[in-house]
């Protein structure tokens, strides 16, 4: 079959390494990859520093991938060679636990999860199951495609899921990998939108992504800012930071939401009368639709701010993603 170059960590804490490997081969409803572009998402750290149990190592990461097939495996009819797809988190489901017979397959009691339970898109060909798999138009590009599959998928669902109307004042919290999206789809689908962050540095950015308020978290009280613009309906903290999340419960109006789509390590102290009182709800988020997030990107005109590596410096682009220093995603490459 061949080899290719992938990246792998071979142990918990370990470093990247690239290798040498033999090109997989699909098994019965799998389909071989060649991998066109795999992002980089805070989701990779559960390899590179073991937080799951029970990780078979060595492990090659990744769950924002985009390609082509391929090959395809047996009773694989769905899909066809030279079809371009995506694949994200989610990596496959068993069709028979109790989840799945409800149609929640992404709470099947069996599920794969790319890059973590199975290998995935830092190397130049992955398997991958077929029913994980979504189509990737033609204008969409790989490099601002593939963090859709995960950045995208998971602030669209949030938002569009939300209890905000058109109108509402959402805020989003944090302006990074997944608040540059939330910004624009916020946006767009017709909220009032606030972006929340510490300092002015990414203000004008803010109001280029489509942002009507900016808060600097580090210059004012952001919870009573936003009281008083009415309270927000809806914040999204894609900041991992319990204590900011803590003391932004305050800024919502009533009957608001907080959804957390980033994880913290820290717990978040909440007081239970402040939401018995207000009717306020705090709930996490880590659905939604790929297809829908995909589309809806095409459409309005939605996409990443990506920097853009080769495949050789996966352990370079890691590091800016986890340092917060790249603008605004790591994405892999293959072939330079």
């Amino acid at each position: 079959m061949g080899f290719m170059k992938a990246v792998q960590v071979s142990a918990p804490g370990g470093n990247f390494e690239v290798v040498q490997r033999e090109i997989p081969e699909p098994k019965e409803n799998e389909v071989l990859l060649k991998v066109e572009a795999c992002g980089i998402c805070h989701g990779d750290a559960i390899v590179k520093e073991g937080h799951f149990p029970g990780i078979n190592y060595p492990r090659i990461p990744g769950h924002e991938v985009i390609g082509t097939i391929d090959r395809v495996g047996a009773q694989t009819c769905a899909w066809q060679p030279g079809q371009r797809v995506g694949v994200g988190w989610h990596g496959g489901h068993c069709f028979t636990c109790s989840a799945c017979r409800r149609g929640d397959f992404r709470g099947c009691e069996n599920s794969l999860i790319t890059g973590i339970s199975t290998d995935g898109g830092y190397a130049e060909y992955m398997v991958a199951r077929s029913e994980a798999l979504v189509t990737i138009p033609e204008e969409l590009s790989s490099a601002e495609g593939a963090p859709l599959l995960c950045a995208g998928r998971t602030t669209f669902g949030a938002l569009k899921s939300c209890c905000a109307k058109g109108g509402d004042l959402v805020a989003v919290h944090g302006l990074g990998g997944l608040g540059h999206l939330a910004v624009q789809y916020a946006a767009k689908l017709g909220f009032k939108t606030a972006a929340l962050s510490r300092g002015t540095d990414k203000e004008e950015l803010a109001y280029r992504l489509g942002a009507q308020i900016y808060i600097d978290t580090s210059a004012a009280d952001a919870a009573r800012e936003l009281k008083n613009h009415g309270g927000a309906r809806v914040i999204l903290s894609t900041a991992p930071d319990s204590k900011a999340i803590t003391a932004l419960v305050g800024g919502l109006a009533r009957n608001g939401q907080m959804i957390i789509v980033s994880a913290p390590a820290d717990m978040i102290q909440i007081s239970p009368l402040g939401l018995l009182q207000n009717g306020l709800s705090i709930i996490g988020f880590s659905a939604g639709s790929m297809e829908e997030a995909i589309n809806f990107s095409i459409v309005s005109g939605v996409l990443p701010m990506v920097e853009v590596f080769p495949l050789e410096q996966a352990a370079e682009a890691y590091q800016k993603m986890i340092t917060a220093k790249v603008h605004f995603r790591s994405v892999l490459k293959m072939g330079g």
